[in-house]
Protein backbone atom coordinates (compact mmCIF):
# COMPACT_ATOMS: atom_id res chain seq x y z
CA UNK A 1 0.00 0.00 0.00
CA UNK A 2 1.36 3.57 -1.29
CA UNK A 3 2.22 5.61 2.26
CA UNK A 4 0.80 9.04 0.31
CA UNK A 5 -2.11 7.43 -0.57
CA UNK A 6 -3.62 4.99 2.03
CA UNK A 7 -7.15 4.72 0.55
CA UNK A 8 -6.00 2.85 -2.52
CA UNK A 9 -6.60 -0.76 -2.54
CA UNK A 10 -3.22 -2.94 -3.16
CA UNK A 11 -5.08 -4.38 -5.82
CA UNK A 12 -6.65 -1.55 -7.73
CA UNK A 13 -4.61 -2.01 -10.91
CA UNK A 14 -3.16 0.65 -13.44
CA UNK A 15 -5.27 0.72 -16.23
CA UNK A 16 -8.25 0.63 -13.93
CA UNK A 17 -7.31 4.04 -12.03
CA UNK A 18 -6.09 5.29 -15.80
CA UNK A 19 -10.14 4.70 -17.07
CA UNK A 20 -11.20 5.82 -13.55
CA UNK A 21 -9.53 9.35 -14.26
CA UNK A 22 -10.62 9.71 -17.48
CA UNK A 23 -13.71 9.52 -16.56
CA UNK A 24 -13.06 11.94 -13.64
CA UNK A 25 -12.03 14.33 -16.54
CA UNK A 26 -14.88 13.69 -18.20
CA UNK A 27 -17.13 13.99 -15.26
CA UNK A 28 -15.61 17.57 -14.72
CA UNK A 29 -15.94 18.41 -18.49
CA UNK A 30 -19.47 18.12 -18.92
CA UNK A 31 -20.47 19.09 -14.88
CA UNK A 32 -18.45 22.83 -15.41
CA UNK A 33 -19.88 23.24 -19.12
CA UNK A 34 -23.28 22.66 -18.01
CA UNK A 35 -23.04 24.95 -15.07
CA UNK A 36 -22.22 27.73 -16.80
CA UNK A 37 -24.61 26.67 -19.32
CA UNK A 38 -27.22 27.10 -16.92
CA UNK A 39 -26.74 30.81 -16.25
CA UNK A 40 -27.44 31.53 -19.53
CA UNK A 41 -30.93 29.03 -19.59
CA UNK A 42 -32.16 31.01 -16.53
CA UNK A 43 -30.68 35.05 -18.41
CA UNK A 44 -32.86 33.49 -21.30
CA UNK A 45 -35.60 32.75 -19.13
CA UNK A 46 -35.43 36.01 -17.43
CA UNK A 47 -35.18 38.33 -20.75
CA UNK A 48 -38.34 35.51 -22.05
CA UNK A 49 -40.44 36.82 -19.29
CA UNK A 50 -39.77 40.39 -18.89
CA UNK A 51 -37.54 40.50 -16.47
CA UNK A 52 -35.48 43.80 -15.93
CA UNK A 53 -31.42 43.51 -16.63
CA UNK A 54 -30.69 43.86 -12.94
CA UNK A 55 -33.04 40.40 -12.05
CA UNK A 56 -30.42 37.97 -13.39
CA UNK A 57 -28.40 39.13 -10.62
CA UNK A 58 -30.95 38.12 -7.66
CA UNK A 59 -30.55 34.38 -9.61
CA UNK A 60 -27.27 34.52 -8.95
CA UNK A 61 -27.55 35.49 -5.42
CA UNK A 62 -29.28 31.86 -4.91
CA UNK A 63 -26.78 30.26 -6.62
CA UNK A 64 -23.93 31.63 -4.17
CA UNK A 65 -25.67 31.32 -0.96
CA UNK A 66 -25.27 27.24 -0.35
CA UNK A 67 -21.52 27.95 -0.36
CA UNK A 68 -21.53 30.39 2.50
CA UNK A 69 -24.27 28.26 4.18
CA UNK A 70 -22.70 24.60 3.81
CA UNK A 71 -19.21 25.85 3.69
CA UNK A 72 -17.87 24.64 7.42
CA UNK A 73 -19.73 20.58 6.10
CA UNK A 74 -19.34 20.26 2.49
CA UNK A 75 -15.29 19.23 2.94
CA UNK A 76 -16.44 16.65 5.93
CA UNK A 77 -19.34 15.53 4.13
CA UNK A 78 -16.74 14.70 1.38
CA UNK A 79 -14.65 12.94 3.38
CA UNK A 80 -17.19 11.01 5.05
CA UNK A 81 -18.55 9.30 1.83
CA UNK A 82 -16.83 7.81 -0.97
CA UNK A 83 -16.39 10.64 -3.05
CA UNK A 84 -17.26 8.59 -6.13
CA UNK A 85 -20.74 8.91 -4.37
CA UNK A 86 -20.53 12.58 -3.49
CA UNK A 87 -20.00 13.51 -7.20
CA UNK A 88 -22.96 11.59 -8.07
CA UNK A 89 -24.84 13.69 -5.32
CA UNK A 90 -23.48 16.69 -6.46
CA UNK A 91 -24.25 16.11 -10.24
CA UNK A 92 -27.74 14.93 -9.46
CA UNK A 93 -28.59 18.58 -6.95
CA UNK A 94 -27.20 20.48 -10.46
CA UNK A 95 -29.83 18.20 -12.78
CA UNK A 96 -32.68 18.49 -9.72
CA UNK A 97 -32.40 22.31 -10.07
CA UNK A 98 -32.38 22.05 -13.90
CA UNK A 99 -35.15 19.53 -14.16
CA UNK A 100 -36.97 22.07 -11.91
CA UNK A 101 -37.09 24.79 -14.74
CA UNK A 102 -39.37 22.61 -16.90
CA UNK A 103 -41.88 22.29 -14.42
CA UNK A 104 -41.76 25.66 -12.11
CA UNK A 105 -43.67 28.63 -13.25
CA UNK A 106 -40.68 30.29 -15.22
CA UNK A 107 -42.96 33.77 -14.82
CA UNK A 108 -42.17 33.54 -11.06
CA UNK A 109 -38.25 35.25 -10.12
CA UNK A 110 -38.68 33.57 -6.88
CA UNK A 111 -39.37 29.76 -8.14
CA UNK A 112 -36.00 30.88 -10.89
CA UNK A 113 -33.97 31.57 -7.83
CA UNK A 114 -34.92 28.07 -5.77
CA UNK A 115 -34.10 26.38 -8.99
CA UNK A 116 -30.52 28.21 -9.29
CA UNK A 117 -30.27 27.84 -5.42
CA UNK A 118 -30.44 23.56 -5.82
CA UNK A 119 -27.99 23.73 -8.62
CA UNK A 120 -26.08 25.50 -6.63
CA UNK A 121 -26.31 23.09 -3.63
CA UNK A 122 -25.36 20.87 -6.33
CA UNK A 123 -22.12 22.69 -6.80
CA UNK A 124 -20.64 23.08 -3.20
CA UNK A 125 -21.37 19.02 -2.59
CA UNK A 126 -19.14 18.38 -5.98
CA UNK A 127 -16.42 20.86 -5.43
CA UNK A 128 -14.81 19.47 -2.85
CA UNK A 129 -15.04 15.72 -4.19
CA UNK A 130 -13.44 16.32 -7.63
CA UNK A 131 -10.11 17.51 -5.82
CA UNK A 132 -10.27 15.11 -2.98
CA UNK A 133 -10.99 12.09 -4.89
CA UNK A 134 -7.24 12.87 -7.04
CA UNK A 135 -5.22 11.12 -4.38
CA UNK A 136 -7.13 8.18 -4.56
CA UNK A 137 -6.96 7.40 -8.22
CA UNK A 138 -2.89 8.63 -8.56
CA UNK A 139 -0.26 6.46 -7.26
CA UNK A 140 2.43 9.00 -6.69
CA UNK A 141 2.78 12.72 -6.40
CA UNK A 142 4.14 12.96 -9.92
CA UNK A 143 0.59 11.32 -10.91
CA UNK A 144 -1.04 13.58 -8.71
CA UNK A 145 0.37 16.76 -9.79
CA UNK A 146 -0.59 15.91 -13.98
CA UNK A 147 -4.08 14.90 -12.53
CA UNK A 148 -4.47 18.18 -10.88
CA UNK A 149 -3.18 19.80 -14.15
CA UNK A 150 -5.41 18.17 -16.06
CA UNK A 151 -8.93 18.64 -14.14
CA UNK A 152 -7.44 22.79 -14.08
CA UNK A 153 -7.64 22.32 -18.03
CA UNK A 154 -10.97 20.76 -18.68
CA UNK A 155 -12.28 23.09 -16.21
CA UNK A 156 -11.43 25.85 -18.29
CA UNK A 157 -11.53 24.88 -21.18
CA UNK A 158 -15.38 23.93 -19.90
CA UNK A 159 -15.31 27.67 -19.02
CA UNK A 160 -14.79 29.00 -22.47
CA UNK A 161 -16.97 26.46 -24.16
CA UNK A 162 -19.64 26.51 -21.25
CA UNK A 163 -20.21 30.50 -22.05
CA UNK A 164 -19.56 30.72 -26.00
CA UNK A 165 -21.15 27.18 -26.98
CA UNK A 166 -24.03 27.43 -23.76
CA UNK A 167 -24.88 30.77 -25.13
CA UNK A 168 -24.74 29.50 -28.97
CA UNK A 169 -26.98 26.93 -27.91
CA UNK A 170 -29.19 28.86 -25.58
CA UNK A 171 -29.38 31.33 -28.83
CA UNK A 172 -30.68 29.16 -30.61
CA UNK A 173 -33.17 26.90 -29.30
CA UNK A 174 -36.71 27.35 -27.02
CA UNK A 175 -35.76 27.65 -22.92
CA UNK A 176 -37.51 24.01 -23.38
CA UNK A 177 -34.99 22.61 -25.39
CA UNK A 178 -31.57 24.66 -23.88
CA UNK A 179 -33.09 23.05 -20.26
CA UNK A 180 -33.44 19.78 -21.73
CA UNK A 181 -29.85 20.13 -22.86
CA UNK A 182 -28.03 21.36 -20.35
CA UNK A 183 -29.97 18.72 -17.83
CA UNK A 184 -28.40 15.80 -20.55
CA UNK A 185 -25.54 17.09 -19.82
CA UNK A 186 -25.57 16.62 -16.24
CA UNK A 187 -27.16 13.25 -16.43
CA UNK A 188 -24.27 12.04 -18.89
CA UNK A 189 -22.08 13.62 -16.27
CA UNK A 190 -23.56 11.96 -13.18
CA UNK A 191 -23.38 8.97 -15.28
CA UNK A 192 -19.61 9.16 -15.94
CA UNK A 193 -19.25 9.12 -11.99
CA UNK A 194 -20.58 5.44 -11.99
CA UNK A 195 -17.14 4.36 -14.01
CA UNK A 196 -15.10 5.90 -10.82
CA UNK A 197 -14.37 3.58 -7.54
CA UNK A 198 -15.73 3.79 -4.59
CA UNK A 199 -13.07 3.89 -2.14
CA UNK A 200 -14.13 3.98 1.51
CA UNK A 201 -14.66 6.96 3.54
CA UNK A 202 -14.19 7.64 6.97
CA UNK A 203 -17.30 7.45 8.74
CA UNK A 204 -15.78 8.70 12.51
CA UNK A 205 -15.79 12.00 11.04
CA UNK A 206 -18.47 14.29 13.38
CA UNK A 207 -19.73 17.52 11.66
CA UNK A 208 -20.24 19.51 14.61
CA UNK A 209 -16.23 18.97 15.47
CA UNK A 210 -15.64 19.66 11.81
CA UNK A 211 -17.28 22.91 11.85
CA UNK A 212 -15.63 24.48 14.85
CA UNK A 213 -12.17 23.19 13.24
CA UNK A 214 -13.49 25.33 10.38
CA UNK A 215 -13.96 28.54 12.04
CA UNK A 216 -10.75 28.06 14.00
CA UNK A 217 -9.14 27.58 10.33
CA UNK A 218 -10.66 30.66 9.51
CA UNK A 219 -9.44 32.61 12.62
CA UNK A 220 -5.73 31.40 12.03
CA UNK A 221 -5.86 31.93 8.63
CA UNK A 222 -7.05 35.92 8.98
CA UNK A 223 -4.42 36.40 11.89
CA UNK A 224 -1.46 35.80 9.61
CA UNK A 225 -0.74 39.03 7.56
CA UNK A 226 0.13 37.49 4.31
CA UNK A 227 -2.92 34.45 4.09
CA UNK A 228 -5.16 37.77 5.02
CA UNK A 229 -3.76 39.62 2.28
CA UNK A 230 -4.49 37.37 -0.01
CA UNK A 231 -7.77 36.08 1.35
CA UNK A 232 -8.79 39.80 0.25
CA UNK A 233 -7.50 40.01 -2.49
CA UNK A 234 -8.73 36.69 -4.44
CA UNK A 235 -12.03 37.38 -2.65
CA UNK A 236 -12.22 41.32 -4.31
CA UNK A 237 -11.21 39.86 -7.70
CA UNK A 238 -13.99 36.79 -7.38
CA UNK A 239 -16.66 39.30 -6.13
CA UNK A 240 -15.63 41.71 -9.39
CA UNK A 241 -15.75 38.85 -11.70
CA UNK A 242 -19.06 37.42 -10.42
CA UNK A 243 -20.62 41.00 -10.71
CA UNK A 244 -18.72 41.67 -14.36
CA UNK A 245 -19.99 38.13 -15.51
CA UNK A 246 -23.81 39.31 -14.68
CA UNK A 247 -23.66 42.74 -15.76
CA UNK A 248 -21.65 42.90 -18.80
CA UNK A 249 -24.62 39.88 -20.13
CA UNK A 250 -26.67 43.01 -20.00
CA UNK A 251 -24.54 45.88 -20.78
CA UNK A 252 -23.46 44.30 -24.06
CA UNK A 253 -26.85 44.17 -25.71
CA UNK A 254 -27.54 47.78 -24.02
CA UNK A 255 -24.09 49.42 -25.04
CA UNK A 256 -23.30 47.53 -28.25
CA UNK A 257 -26.76 47.08 -29.88
CA UNK A 258 -26.94 43.68 -30.22
CA UNK A 259 -30.20 41.76 -28.62
CA UNK A 260 -30.41 40.31 -25.70
CA UNK A 261 -30.87 36.47 -27.13
CA UNK A 262 -27.93 37.29 -29.83
CA UNK A 263 -25.60 34.43 -29.98
CA UNK A 264 -22.45 37.28 -29.95
CA UNK A 265 -23.43 38.36 -26.56
CA UNK A 266 -22.15 34.93 -24.99
CA UNK A 267 -18.72 35.03 -27.15
CA UNK A 268 -18.05 38.60 -26.43
CA UNK A 269 -18.88 37.45 -22.76
CA UNK A 270 -16.37 34.82 -22.80
CA UNK A 271 -13.55 37.26 -24.00
CA UNK A 272 -12.75 38.06 -20.38
CA UNK A 273 -12.51 34.18 -19.75
CA UNK A 274 -9.61 34.44 -22.77
CA UNK A 275 -7.86 37.65 -20.73
CA UNK A 276 -8.11 35.61 -17.29
CA UNK A 277 -6.23 32.53 -18.67
CA UNK A 278 -3.36 34.81 -20.46
CA UNK A 279 -3.22 36.82 -17.38
CA UNK A 280 -2.74 33.49 -15.64
CA UNK A 281 -0.02 32.40 -18.14
CA UNK A 282 2.22 35.78 -17.33
CA UNK A 283 1.80 36.00 -13.87
CA UNK A 284 5.01 34.58 -13.30
CA UNK A 285 6.45 36.29 -15.60
CA UNK A 286 5.62 39.64 -14.17
CA UNK A 287 5.13 39.16 -10.55
CA UNK A 288 7.96 37.33 -8.30
CA UNK A 289 6.38 35.30 -5.94
CA UNK A 290 8.47 36.79 -3.25
CA UNK A 291 6.43 39.93 -3.97
CA UNK A 292 3.23 38.89 -4.75
CA UNK A 293 1.61 42.28 -2.89
CA UNK A 294 3.07 43.51 -6.14
CA UNK A 295 0.19 42.00 -8.13
CA UNK A 296 -1.73 45.03 -5.95
CA UNK A 297 -0.46 47.19 -9.24
CA UNK A 298 -2.34 44.71 -11.76
CA UNK A 299 -5.45 45.22 -10.02
CA UNK A 300 -5.41 48.87 -10.03
CA UNK A 301 -5.15 48.44 -13.93
CA UNK A 302 -7.95 46.26 -13.94
CA UNK A 303 -10.14 48.84 -11.96
CA UNK A 304 -9.32 51.64 -13.84
CA UNK A 305 -10.37 49.65 -17.08
CA UNK A 306 -13.75 48.82 -15.24
CA UNK A 307 -14.45 52.48 -15.00
CA UNK A 308 -13.85 53.01 -18.92
CA UNK A 309 -17.25 50.85 -19.52
CA UNK A 310 -20.23 53.76 -19.51
CA UNK A 311 -17.66 55.21 -22.39
CA UNK A 312 -17.53 52.38 -24.20
CA UNK A 313 -20.09 51.55 -27.04
CA UNK A 314 -17.90 49.93 -30.21
CA UNK A 315 -18.00 45.96 -30.25
CA UNK A 316 -14.22 46.14 -31.30
CA UNK A 317 -13.16 48.12 -28.75
CA UNK A 318 -15.58 46.22 -26.04
CA UNK A 319 -13.74 43.09 -26.83
CA UNK A 320 -10.15 44.54 -26.41
CA UNK A 321 -11.34 45.98 -22.78
CA UNK A 322 -12.47 42.79 -21.47
CA UNK A 323 -9.82 40.86 -22.74
CA UNK A 324 -7.66 43.53 -20.75
CA UNK A 325 -9.63 43.50 -17.70
CA UNK A 326 -9.47 39.38 -17.81
CA UNK A 327 -5.96 40.00 -18.14
CA UNK A 328 -4.68 41.85 -15.47
CA UNK A 329 -7.19 40.20 -13.06
CA UNK A 330 -5.45 36.97 -14.08
CA UNK A 331 -2.17 38.79 -12.99
CA UNK A 332 -3.90 40.25 -10.04
CA UNK A 333 -4.88 36.92 -8.24
CA UNK A 334 -2.39 34.40 -9.32
CA UNK A 335 0.43 35.46 -6.83
CA UNK A 336 -1.82 35.79 -4.20
CA UNK A 337 -3.50 32.61 -4.67
CA UNK A 338 -0.43 30.89 -5.17
CA UNK A 339 1.22 32.20 -1.89
CA UNK A 340 -2.18 31.41 -0.08
CA UNK A 341 -1.94 27.62 -0.75
CA UNK A 342 1.78 27.63 0.48
CA UNK A 343 1.04 29.58 3.12
CA UNK A 344 -2.51 27.72 4.09
CA UNK A 345 -0.66 24.57 4.01
CA UNK A 346 1.65 25.39 6.35
CA UNK A 347 -0.51 26.79 8.44
CA UNK A 348 -4.26 24.77 8.56
CA UNK A 349 -3.69 22.38 5.55
CA UNK A 350 -4.72 22.92 2.42
CA UNK A 351 -8.23 21.40 2.61
CA UNK A 352 -9.16 24.07 5.51
CA UNK A 353 -7.71 27.23 3.83
CA UNK A 354 -9.64 26.10 0.07
CA UNK A 355 -12.42 25.90 2.19
CA UNK A 356 -12.42 29.10 3.92
CA UNK A 357 -11.49 31.04 0.61
CA UNK A 358 -14.28 29.59 -0.74
CA UNK A 359 -16.57 30.83 2.35
CA UNK A 360 -14.99 34.55 1.54
CA UNK A 361 -15.43 34.78 -1.94
CA UNK A 362 -18.62 33.73 -2.16
CA UNK A 363 -19.60 35.89 0.20
CA UNK A 364 -18.32 38.91 -1.15
CA UNK A 365 -19.98 37.39 -4.06
CA UNK A 366 -23.24 37.35 -2.73
CA UNK A 367 -22.42 40.90 -1.37
CA UNK A 368 -21.21 42.11 -5.08
CA UNK A 369 -24.16 41.28 -6.59
CA UNK A 370 -26.36 42.46 -3.98
CA UNK A 371 -25.18 45.87 -4.53
CA UNK A 372 -25.06 45.66 -8.26
CA UNK A 373 -29.25 44.99 -8.32
CA UNK A 374 -29.58 47.57 -5.53
CA UNK A 375 -27.48 50.17 -7.75
CA UNK A 376 -29.27 49.40 -11.04
CA UNK A 377 -32.91 49.25 -9.50
CA UNK A 378 -33.01 52.60 -8.03
CA UNK A 379 -31.95 53.92 -11.30
CA UNK A 380 -28.16 53.52 -11.89
CA UNK A 381 -27.90 52.66 -15.75
CA UNK A 382 -25.86 49.55 -15.90
CA UNK A 383 -22.62 50.78 -17.33
CA UNK A 384 -22.82 53.22 -14.23
CA UNK A 385 -23.44 49.74 -11.94
CA UNK A 386 -20.08 48.67 -13.79
CA UNK A 387 -18.52 51.50 -12.78
CA UNK A 388 -19.86 51.29 -8.59
CA UNK A 389 -17.85 47.59 -8.91
CA UNK A 390 -15.12 48.73 -10.55
CA UNK A 391 -14.75 51.76 -6.86
CA UNK A 392 -15.70 48.37 -4.56
CA UNK A 393 -12.27 46.73 -6.18
CA UNK A 394 -10.64 50.11 -6.08
CA UNK A 395 -11.73 50.42 -1.89
CA UNK A 396 -10.06 46.56 -1.63
CA UNK A 397 -7.20 47.75 -3.49
CA UNK A 398 -6.40 50.63 -0.93
CA UNK A 399 -6.84 48.65 1.71
CA UNK A 400 -4.72 45.97 0.90
CA UNK A 401 -2.29 48.74 -0.22
CA UNK A 402 -2.07 49.85 3.34
CA UNK A 403 -1.21 46.00 4.34
CA UNK A 404 1.81 46.09 2.08
CA UNK A 405 4.44 47.65 4.39
CA UNK A 406 3.07 45.36 7.02
CA UNK A 407 4.15 42.64 4.82
CA UNK A 408 7.61 43.86 4.05
CA UNK A 409 8.27 44.55 7.40
CA UNK A 410 7.76 40.35 7.65
CA UNK A 411 9.36 39.95 5.38
CA UNK A 412 12.31 41.87 6.40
Amino acid sequence: MNPIHPTIQASTTKPTMHKALNALYVTQFLSAFADNMSLLVISGLLTRNGFSAESLALVSMAFFLPYILLAPFVGPFADKYPKALVLVAGNALKLLGIALLLIVDSSSIVMLMLCYFTVGIGAVVYSPAKYGILPELTANEQELFKANSRIEAYTILAILTGIGGGGSIVASVSPLWSSLICATLYAVSLCMTFRIPRMHGDRSIRYTQEALQFFNSASQLFRNPVTQFSLVGTGAFWMSSAVLRTAVLAWIPASLGFRSDDVQVSLILATTSIGIIAGAFFAPKLVQLKQFFKSVHFGYIMASLIFLFPWIHSTPIAIILLLAVGSMGGIFIVPMNTVLQEEGLRITGAGKTIAVQNLIENSLMLAGSGLYYAAVDRGISISGAIAFQGGILLLFLVFLSFKISKLKAQQS
